[in-house]
């Protein structure tokens, strides 16, 4: 067994009912192993022990992002900053890139959102103008659109005459002419042509981020990126420096192979796990391509893109169930909720049917991601069914302005994760990184106050009464995802047995004004009993 190592002089929130604060830890080999007064704990690691005097800091389990693209957050550091006030700003920044590349080498970007531009998208020749000698391609804050210049359409193929791919959209002018805009599965077009990292490279870029993770609080992920990134994470993991638990989640195309060689839901070790199957629904509020039940506001009817029905997800599902897969279904209109839930009440009468040794009768953890916008009639239906609201709650303070412009009224069902918490939901928050900024704290103020860092939209927030609590929100960043991920025995909570996965804190979050919360900082942290980020 290894060395006991003693934390005191601590205020220690455990996230555990049956002892939520104590003021020190006793942990051994990477877990808990006491947790109580200083006396106890002290007493409990007896001679021989690392004693650390905490000096008072608050500790708080480590945080999860319950939803996350890992691989196109690391790589994303590396990439031009889009997401500028104006469109101007942007094609600035593109134009500094490309004068220190290589002529003909590729210029990548994220993050613009023309809905924050007055002037809206861009045109493909407006990047012509700012990188004469090289291919841009710059994807959207949402992930769901992307802007392209001439180089790079040509080198995709791409002409007037090409048709709109299956669910996707190639943007055009008012003579029907490209205008380098891409939208959902028209992204692929150019996608394919841009140089792809190695898994390798990916790893690389994985083992930078780690710490920038860690400065925030996270220790843990459920990662929604592809095969090359698992590749990735299984390197960092055999070579010991992954440092970070993640729960995979299986792309949709992968199903196939994964049921031929018997791969199941939680299949993994304590730093890797099989997760659910990833399966799109719609695209997104942006660049209005979610499903809609009812049109867009002045849209002239627009609903946006349903890329499968409830009978098609089900099919989908079942296959997933025989093999303990549950499902991780990305939904953001009313009309995509709608037919993901229509789907999983079919497939809880499924489950209930498999034998014994497939799980039968085993509810599985099927999770909605975003759950941005509800029909009033489904309000109560991921309570009923059992299905994991995995929200990212900055997102209702970074989309609230375009949610009551393309959605009016109905925003008062959108971001409610208020309103599923009371209805019995399970919440896990997260923040779809690299749309949003990963930091648990952001989310967590953005959860606790409706508000954006400067205030807006004034003191009682955005649609106030969808206001959590500060334990509420905590626990979405640690009992929630712990559940999610069939890790609640091991994670989410700082009680003997469970992993020692931590963060210290300089300020107490329950004695902070609200508004500061998005300021805190944490001074350290701790995987598996090792610190890894000290400030």
């Amino acid at each position: 067994m290894g060395q006991l190592t003693c934390l005191y002089n601590a205020r220690v929130y455990t996230m555990d009912a049956g002892r939520p604060t104590v003021s020190a830890l006793a942990l051994r080999d990477g877990r808990v192993v006491a947790a109580g007064s200083d006396a106890e704990v002290k007493n409990a690691c007896g001679g021989g022990a690392d004693v650390q005097d905490m000096g008072g800091a608050v500790i708080l389990p480590g945080l999860t992002d319950a939803h996350i693209h890992l691989e196109q957050y690391a790589l994303g550091l590396q990439k031009v900053d889009c997401e500028t006030q104006t469109k101007a700003k942007c094609l600035e920044r593109v134009a500094a890139r490309a004068r220190t590349t290589p002529p003909g080498g590729w210029v990548l970007g994220h993050g613009w959102n023309q809905n924050s531009w007055p002037e809206g998208f861009g045109t493909a020749q407006e990047l012509d103008a700012a990188a004469p000698d090289h291919p841009v391609y710059l994807t959207a804050k949402s992930l769901h659109a992307a802007w392209a210049n001439t180089a790079a359409l040509r080198l995709a193929g791409l002409d007037d005459g090409t048709p709109d791919p299956p669910d996707g959209r190639l943007g055009r002018d008012q003579n029907g002419q490209l205008n380098g805009i891409l939208f959902e599965s028209a992204m692929e077009l150019v996608d394919a042509v841009t140089p792809e990292p190695t898994p390798a490279q990916t790893a690389e870029a994985l083992r930078s981020a780690q710490p920038a993770l860690w400065a925030m609080g996270l220790t843990g992920a459920h990662d929604f990126d592809r095969r090359r990134c698992f590749e990735a994470l299984q390197m960092l993991r055999l070579s010991g420096e992954l440092r970070l638990r993640v729960l995979k989640s299986l792309p949709l195309e992968a199903l196939p192979h994964a049921a031929e060689l018997g791969l199941s839901g939680g299949f993994g070790d304590d730093w890797i796990r099989i997760g659910g199957v990833k399966v799109f629904m719609d695209g997104a509020l942006g660049p209005q391509t979610a499903a809609m039940l009812q049109p867009f506001e002045g849209s002239g009817g627009e609903r946006g893109l349903l890329f499968m029905d409830g009978e098609e997800l089900f099919e989908h599902g079942r296959t997933a169930a025989e093999h303990g897969l549950p499902l991780a279904v990305h939904a953001i209109g009313d009309r995509a909720n709608h037919e993901a839930l229509r789907a999983v009440a079919q497939l809880r009468e499924f489950e209930a049917t498999l034998p014994s040794t497939l799980g039968g009768g085993r509810r599985l953890r099927h999770r909605i991601e975003h759950v941005q916008l509800l029909h009033p009639d489904d309000a109560r239906r991921l309570a009923e069914l059992g299905v994991i609201a995995s929200m990212q709650p900055i997102h209702a303070t970074s989309d609230m302005e375009m949610a009551d412009r393309y959605w009016g009224g109905r925003a008062r069902y959108a971001y409610a994760s208020k309103l599923q918490l009371d209805h019995g939901v399970v919440l896990a928050f997260g923040s779809d990184a690299p749309v949003e900024s990963p930091n648990p704290f952001w989310g967590i103020h953005a959860a606790v106050t409706r508000q954006r860092p400067d205030g807006s939209p004034g003191p009682q927030g955005w649609m106030p009464e969808q206001r959590l609590s500060l334990g509420q929100a905590l626990a979405a960043y640690t009992l929630g995802p712990a559940y999610a991920a069939g890790w609640e025995d091991r994670l989410g909570r700082l009680a003997p047995g469970f992993l020692a996965d931590l963060i210290a804190l300089e300020h107490d979050p329950f004695e902070l004004p609200p508004d500061e919360l998005h300021l805190i900082k944490p001074l350290a942290t701790m995987v598996g009993g090792e610190w890894v980020f000290r400030r």
